[in-house]
């Protein structure tokens, strides 16, 4: 298993780079006794409390490449404090990346108040996707039910699957807009069928479509 070690201290004095060295040895040790083969070292002087860290923006870019399976840390709060902690922990876990720290000596214990904030977290960010998905839903049935026929209107459907479209014809728009579907349910029902629009690009396009048909009046 590959690791990632990430070392922190809060200040830049020349004083913590000692702390910084010991946090990087002990850590090292850790990696051996486990076996794990270290991928990087990151070390960084910032405020725990800050989630703009250059050294969290490549650890996190890192699990997201799945190129490693663990961090170790000296102790949570190396990670962060407060909201940028629970936030951390949060995007972490939600990889499957194993956490293990010297202060357990170990993997990773969350305490009973962290682990109850990151379930509430996780299901408050599962009913959002279930949210969207549902205005999704809706926003293509009011279509269907209003005489939208994807399958005629929409070139090439299904042509490209797994593959974002990024124009979508005016006409279609226009068309939804038409049926009586507002801004927000147009961009959900397109994006249901695969087009990756949002109710902001929905708008500016109709607008624009509207001020060229006026011109031409």
């Amino acid at each position: 298993m590959k690791a990632i070690i990430y070392c922190r201290v809060s200040t830049k004095k020349e004083t913590q780079e000692t702390s910084l060295k010991r946090q990087e040895e002990e850590l090292i040790q850790l990696a051996n006794t486990y076996h794990f083969e270290i991928d990087r070292v990151i070390k960084e002087k910032a405020s725990g409390y800050d989630f703009d860290r250059e050294g969290i923006f490549q650890l996190l870019e890192r699990i997201k490449e799945k190129q490693v399976q663990a961090i170790l840390i000296q102790d949570e709060t190396r990670l962060g404090r407060g909201n940028a902690k629970i936030a951390l922990l949060h995007c972490i876990l939600k990889e499957n990346i194993k956490l293990y720290s010297i202060s357990h000596s170990g993997e990773l214990q969350l305490s009973e108040s962290d682990s109850m904030v990151l379930n509430i977290v996780s299901m408050v960010e599962e009913y959002q996707r279930k949210l969207h998905n549902a205005k999704i839903k809706r926003g293509m049935k009011r279509a269907v039910q209003k005489g939208y026929k994807p399958e005629k209107n929409l070139k090439n459907l299904g042509e490209a699957s797994g593959r974002e479209k990024i124009e979508v014809p005016i006409e279609e728009i226009v068309r939804l807009r038409k049926n009586g579907l507002i801004f927000s349910e147009i961009a959900a029902t397109l994006r249901g069928f695969g087009f990756n629009i949002s109710k902001a690009t929905v708008h500016r396009r109709y607008q624009e479509y509207i001020e060229s048909q006026e011109e031409k009046a």
